[in-house]
């Protein structure tokens, strides 16, 4: 394990490297390029021009939060996984994103959902009724978590497709809300939702030691001291902080909980705590370049950021069905 560290050391670096290169390209590249040096001077010569007014209250606030929703949906994709031992788990199999898109349609049928503060509102409310429901059917085994989430899932989702269906004016407010996309989220307040998902992610390294030994199996764990029902409920809590404020701020965006994980795990095989340091600072980068991907693709407009997740996520679920096979599942 010490002979490994100068490469996971010097990996980690290059990672922060490209993260730093990226977050910069975010804050430049868009419908207007503006030069890194006019960016500088936005936060030292502020003039008010639309330059910097695009790069301080557009550009900069959406940075922030395309950072902060990559590194939560990595997080938890990585927790999933490591929870439930299965390495093609994601997020969404605990109902968060089921549960948001059922919150937002109901409240679009009863008028609550006039405002993006209100659909944040609800659709934070929907993913944490869904992830409670989850937890209480399938806290015995990781495979019943798996099979309760799915079971959820599809069934909210149906009832939820009936409503959209009979009612077009919720149909078109749950649109807005579901394409997956970091523009014009950046003008919802989310100073709070940011909050919890950086100390959800703080939480996250703390538990990453215990879920060393809760990986080797629960009755291993138990042998070796660890308090395995404790150890699952805090890592569930944060799982469902995590993707919950995430999905509620950026809508459902698909694979970054998959896509990271797994490489982050071929970095640091045998190492919880490195590599979910490593899905920290990699799903930054990967939304990072998806939103700049999202910016430039087409010359009329942006393409929504979890279009070009799924576009770069899909080879990689393949990938993994092909790698692990039905044993995985």
């Amino acid at each position: 394990m010490r002979t490994d560290l100068p490469r996971r050391t010097a990996i980690l670096a290059g990672s922060l490297l490209l993260f730093a290169a990226l977050a910069g390209a975010s804050v430049c590249v868009g419908a207007q390029a503006i030069a890194p040096a006019e960016v500088l001077r936005a936060f030292t010569d502020y003039t008010g021009s639309s330059e910097h007014l695009i790069v301080r209250d557009v550009r900069l606030p959406r940075t922030v939060l395309a950072v902060c929703v990559g590194a939560a949906l990595g997080t938890a994709g990585a927790l999933v996984q490591t929870l439930t031992r299965n390495p093609l788990a994601e997020p969404g199999i605990l109902g968060v994103t089921g549960g948001a898109a059922f919150a937002i349609t109901i409240g679009a049928s009863l008028g609550l959902a006039g405002s993006q503060t209100s659909q944040l509102l609800l659709a934070s409310a929907g993913s944490v009724i869904a992830a409670v429901i989850v937890y209480a059917v399938g806290r015995t085994s990781p495979l019943r978590l798996v099979l309760a989430g799915t079971a959820l899932s599809s069934l909210i989702a149906g009832v939820s497709l009936g409503i959209r269906l009979f009612e077009p004016t919720v149909f078109d407010q749950y649109r807005f809300w579901y394409v997956g996309s970091l523009a014009g989220r950046e003008q919802t307040p989310f100073l709070i939702p940011l909050a919890v998902l950086v100390l959800a992610l703080v939480g996250a390294m703390f538990a990453a030691r215990p879920l060393n030994a809760l990986a080797l199996g629960d009755q291993v764990a138990a042998t070796l001291g660890a308090r395995v029902l404790r150890i699952r409920v805090a890592v569930l809590v944060l799982i469902t902080l995590l993707a919950a404020t995430a999905t509620a701020v950026a809508g459902p965006i698909a694979f970054v909980g998959l896509i990271v994980p797994h490489l982050a795990r071929r970095l640091a095989p045998g190492s919880i705590p490195w590599m979910l340091g490593y899905t920290m600072v990699l799903s930054p980068v990967l939304m990072l370049a998806a939103d700049v991907l999202s910016r430039v693709l087409l010359p009329t407009g942006e393409v929504p950021v979890a279009v070009v997740t799924a576009f770069l996520g899909g080879p990689v679920l393949i990938w993994a069905v092909r790698r692990y096979g039905a044993s995985a599942l």
